[in-house]
């Protein structure tokens, strides 16, 4: 027998985040371009997508260890006021949502700049080359190139996240929380009414 309450909040979820990332596609595809054709460095621009890369393998780390890891080893660290600990009970408990955001949001869209990033690139170094096959050489060759450093990465990262769920979590929990601090503290000041 299927909840309809439990349906009802998963159904939501999936309309929040296709929403949420059709507009953080638009937001960080526009925000790369535009980067990127300010940037006339072709050093500088492979960087970037060097970057864009690494965060989609990071946050692919990220949603697997909290599909991995096992909860008990975070509650024994947050009943002992371990930093980070609270804040990765939290993403355990919410691992679906949290390998969701991590794996499928974060690393679709990184897929997505990568490819466009890789490309545009392509187009700046052919205008250069004097043979008609430039393109389509270094087009080729420069998204093998970031399919083979995202996929190797992910591999990587995915080994880790497996191995050492726990440690990952935790130090994501420390950054949250880090991130959290000056949003308590502007909480704190207000004044109540």
């Amino acid at each position: 027998m299927s909840n309809p309450k439990r349906n009802n909040r998963i159904f939501r979820w999936v309309v929040v985040i296709t929403i949420w990332t059709f507009f953080l596609a638009v937001l960080l595809g526009l925000a790369a371009q535009y980067s990127l054709s300010e940037i006339e460095s072709l050093s500088i621009a492979l960087l970037v997508l060097l970057v864009v890369v690494s965060l989609g393998v990071v946050f692919d780390l990220i949603g697997t260890a909290a599909a991995a890891a096992d909860i008990a080893p975070l509650n024994a660290k947050a009943a002992r006021r371990v930093a980070g600990a609270k804040r990765g009970v939290y993403l355990v408990q919410n691992a679906e949502k949290v390998s969701n955001f991590c794996n499928d949001v974060a690393g679709d869209i990184s897929g997505v700049i990568s490819g466009t990033l890789a490309a545009i690139i392509v187009i700046r170094l052919v205008v250069n080359l004097p043979y008609p096959q430039a393109e389509l050489h270094l087009s080729i060759l420069l998204t093998a190139i970031v399919a083979a450093i995202t996929v190797g990465g992910k591999a990587v990262g995915k080994a880790i996240a497996i191995h050492r769920s726990t440690e990952v979590i935790l130090f994501v929990g420390m950054i949250i929380t880090q991130f959290e601090k000056p949003f308590k503290l502007i909480k704190k000041e207000r004044p109540r009414n």
